[in-house]
C-alpha cells in the first residue's frame, strides 16, 4: 500500500508476499526518499535479472559488495530462491550488522521468507533504530512464528512508528480474530491516519456494539480515507478491493508514489 503522503518503502518483488486467507495486506514504507529524490541506484536495487543465473555462492558474496544497492539485490535474489544454511546466517548477519537500514530490511524480509526456525536476528530487529527495519520484522515474526512472538507483536502496537504499529494490529487481528477487539478500540485514536483507516477496516469485520460505536466515531474522522472507510464497514460494505489508501488491487498506486506491498 503507497503511503498517501509520498512516503517511500524500498520497492521488492511482490512474490515474495504470501497471501493467507482472506487476511489484508500490510505494508511499511520508507520516508527517507520520494518518487522525485529517488535514484537509480534504488530503482535499480529490486531489479534482479542481472542477477537471475547467479549461483548461491556468487550471491552471497555479493551480499558483501560494498555497493549497498548489491547487498540488497543479493537479499531479494537468496529471497527467490532455496538457499542453504550458508546463506541463512549470511542474511541474519546483514540483518544485524549491515550499516544501510534498506539492507537490513531487505535481509530480514528473506529470513522471514525462507527461515525455517526463528533466527535471533529477526527477533533483535523488532529493536532496531531504523523503523522500517522494525516493521518489516513484525512481518518476518508473522510468517515465522506468529503465536510464540505475541507478546513482542503486542508490544509493537507501542511503537513510535505508525508502520510497526499497523503491522503488529494486523498480525495480531490474523492471529486472534475477533478477540483484538480490545487492541483495536485502544487505537481508534492513533495519531496516524494509516493506522485509523486499518483499525476501521477490521473493526467492519467484527459483529460487536463496540466496535459499531468506534465505527461511528470514525466515520466523523477528519482524515476522508479513514472515514470512508467506516462508513463503508458500517453500511455493510465488502472489504475494500486491494489494500486500504487508495491503492488498486493489484497493488499499484495510481498517485506515483513507489511502493509494494508484502503481505502479513
Amino acid at each position: 500500500m503507497p503511503e498517501r503522503d509520498g512516503d517511500h518503502r524500498s520497492p521488492q518483488a511482490d512474490d515474495l508476499a504470501e497471501r493467507e486467507g482472506n487476511h489484508p495486506e500490510v505494508t511499511t514504507s520508507r520516508a527517507d526518499v520520494t518518487l522525485g529524490q529517488a535514484s537509480e541506484a534504488d530503482f535499480a536495487a529490486a531489479d534482479t535479472d542481472p542477477v537471475a543465473d547467479e549461483s548461491e555462492c556468487a550471491l552471497l558474496d555479493r551480499l558483501d559488495a560494498d555497493a549497498a544497492t548489491e547487498r540488497q539485490r543479493a537479499a531479494l535474489a537468496l529471497a527467490g530462491r532455496d538457499p542453504g544454511e550458508a546463506a541463512i546466517d549470511a542474511l541474519a548477519d546483514r540483518t544485524r550488522d549491515d550499516p544501510e537500514a534498506t539492507v537490513r530490511q531487505f535481509a530480514v524480509e528473506a529470513l522471514g521468507e525462507l527461515a525455517e526456525s526463528m533466527p535471533e536476528a529477526v527477533r533483535s530487529a523488532t529493536e532496531d533504530p531504523d523503523p522500517w527495519v522494525r516493521a518489516e520484522a513484525i512481518v518476518a515474526l508473522d510468517h515465522l512464528d506468529r503465536e510464540g512472538h505475541a507478546d513482542r507483536i503486542v508490544d509493537a502496537l507501542d511503537d513510535e512508528h505508525h508502520a510497526v504499529r499497523r503491522n503488529a494490529v494486523i498480525s495480531l487481528w490474523k492471529g486472534r480474530g475477533e478477540d483484538v477487539l480490545p487492541e483495536l478500540l485502544g487505537l481508534v485514536d492513533d495519531e496516524s491516519d494509516r493506522v485509523r483507516e486499518w483499525v476501521a477496516e477490521l473493526l467492519g469485520r467484527i459483529g460487536h456494539p463496540d466496535a459499531e460505536d468506534a465505527l461511528t466515531q470514525l466515520r466523523a474522522d477528519d482524515e476522508s480515507i479513514v472515514a470512508k472507510t467506516a462508513a463503508n464497514a458500517l453500511d455493510g460494505g465488502d472489504s475494500i478491493p486491494g489494500p486500504p489508501g487508495g491503492t488498486a488491487p493489484d497493488g499499484t498506486d495510481p498517485s506515483g508514489t513507489r511502493d509494494r506491498s508484502p503481505q502479513l
